[in-house]
């Protein structure tokens, strides 16, 4: 598996988005989306996947945070799908049980087929919580991955939306990663995904 590298850019009424990605990088983070805590989980998120990420927003925050979360959820989804190419070769599933002070989030997921289940009822200050949903729905339905992410315990929330990223981070990084035993196969029975 080599050079796989996506950028996408995207522009709306609504947001200006521009995306980079390596998947096989050294998890070094360029993120500007004019929301802090967020650019703090998507830092969070090319650091303990080792992606290498670039993530530049510029979205309607006079409105809220809405459109420009979702927005680059999709954008981050389809350049994550470009730079994963026909998966030969992955291993395909990937999980983690990630814990963070007090926090427990489980993370299970597949490279396919795009579908996303997220269960953490948290508010977090200025930013809305329910957006990390709203990220992780777009991202997994334009990067053609199945992820399941539960919360087992915690009270903070601004450790559970960051133990959620992390948690997503590591899991697709397994997920993602090449399988030498596998060679240039598909990780499949079916012999296509």
């Amino acid at each position: 598996i080599m050079g796989r590298i996506g950028r996408v850019e995207r522009t709306t009424k609504e947001t200006d988005i521009a995306i980079a990605i390596d998947l096989d990088g050294a998890g070094s983070t360029d993120v500007d989306t004019g929301i802090g805590f967020f650019d703090h989980m998507l830092t969070a998120f090319g650091r303990h996947g080792l992606f290498d990420l670039s993530v530049e927003v510029k979205g309607d925050l006079e409105v809220d945070g809405h459109h420009s979360v979702e927005d680059a959820g999709i954008v981050l989804g389809r350049v994550f799908a470009q730079a994963l190419g026909d998966k030969r070769g992955i291993r395909r599933f990937g999980s983690v049980a990630l814990p963070m002070d007090e926090t427990l989030v489980l993370v299970a997921c597949t490279a396919l087929p795009g579908f996303a289940v997220y269960q953490m009822p948290v508010m977090l200050g200025t930013f809305d919580a329910s957006l990390a949903k709203e990220f992780f729905i777009a991202f997994a339905a334009n990067a053609g991955v199945t992820l399941h992410v539960r919360l087992l315990a915690g009270e903070n929330a601004h450790h559970i939306i960051e133990a959620c990223f992390k948690a997503v981070a590591r899991a697709l990084r397994e997920a993602v990663e090449s399988d030498p035993r596998l060679g240039d196969e598909l990780p499949s029975t079916k012999g296509a995904l």
